[in-house]
């Protein structure tokens, strides 16, 4: 009797849900329903997830934590859209075209919000004026790592044999005007060193031939280098993060070694469309927050390398505008130019 009448609540609980969300559509339909009265009822249906690179990386891995937990806390399903091309550049794009109400929303990265406006004269949106920033989310760190044929075990004996070699080593790039590229160039020009760009189409064509020796050094994503590292096959010799990483506790930081202007590395957060209502904006801070806060989540991102950053609106609005001054200067002194 008991879970007869447990179920029975749960319908009746489910049917008016139902009923009150297609009377709430109705109504904004026919122009009755007030934004107050939306936004105090949002999210009243599911709320889509935009993650600009293919399933499967770290960006992906991110946005399907931020799905699954802070859905719950909304009490509304987030689906992940997977929407990759052009460096992250087109699903963002489709976020920033989106109807800012709070039912599109985008995993941003400092690819996307950072390298990508710096390089791309053409791109199909404005990194700033485009969109509301609701929370950075995760920190993931990048490695700077050589083949154990290289002659070099910290990172003052690299730049030693890179100076004494102006252009003999070689270093792997995801391809040209890639994070990965426009980092390197970042750190030659603060190191006073030249290496040789070796572009490929994607990360792990550019991973498997620094494991395999075809080139000497290689910055990719820790989750990704980690294993190369701990079996022995790559030598890390400086981390891209604010702090060292757990993993590798006895790699230094760029920061550490003189190179403040490498920058904090690579982050993933949550933006929405400009125009996106503030109590919208604050919903989904507060729910992604919480969310955070679950034991699962901060394990599952320690797993990948990563580390939590929750942040304001406001705070993650300036470390974009601090990404993006910090690229645009990398790109000009370099002279990175892509259509």
């Amino acid at each position: 009797m008991t879970r007869a009448r447990n179920a029975a609540g749960t319908r009746r609980h489910f049917l008016l849900s139902s009923a009150i969300s297609a009377a709430v559509g109705t109504l904004a339909a026919a122009g009755i329903v007030t934004p107050a009265f939306a936004q105090a009822n949002y999210p009243n249906k599911p709320i889509r997830l935009v993650v600009p690179f293919a399933a499967g990386g770290s960006t992906d891995l991110s946005a399907r934590l931020v799905a699954e937990f802070a859905g719950r806390e909304l009490g509304q399903t987030i689906v992940v859209d997977n929407k990759g091309g052009a460096g992250g550049s087109i699903g963002m794009e489709q976020v920033a075209r989106a109807a800012p109400d709070g039912y599109t929303i985008g995993m941003a990265t400092v690819s996307t919000h950072g390298s990508n406006p710096a390089i791309y004269p053409k791109l199909g949106y404005d990194p700033i004026k485009d969109f509301a920033p609701v929370t950075n989310v995760v920190a993931i760190p990048s490695v700077f790592a050589v083949h154990p044929s290289v002659p070099a075990k910290t990172m003052q004996e690299f730049i030693a044999l890179a100076k004494a070699h102006p252009g003999k080593y070689t270093f792997a790039s995801p391809g040209a005007g890639s994070l990965g590229h426009v980092n390197i160039e970042n750190f030659m020009m603060l190191a006073k060193i030249d290496l040789l760009h070796v572009p490929y189409k994607g990360a792990g064509l550019a991973l498997n031939d620094a494991v395999a020796g075809q080139v000497n050094a290689i910055t990719d994503n820790l989750s990704s280098t980690l294993p190369h590292v701990k079996s022995g096959r790559l030598r890390a010799l400086a981390v891209l993060g604010a702090q060292r990483s757990p993993q590798l506790p006895n790699v230094p930081t760029y920061a550490e070694l003189g190179f403040k202007d490498m920058g904090d590395g690579g982050w993933f957060g949550i933006v929405a469309p400009a125009g996106t209502p503030q109590p919208v904006i604050d919903k989904l801070n507060a729910a992604i927050h919480k969310a955070m806060l679950n034991p699962e989540f901060k394990r599952k991102v320690e797993e990948s390398g990563g580390t939590l950053v929750p942040t304001t609106p406001d705070q993650f609005k300036a470390q974009i505008q601090q990404a993006i001054a910090r690229y645009a200067r990398v790109v000009k002194t370099a002279n990175i130019k892509l259509d």
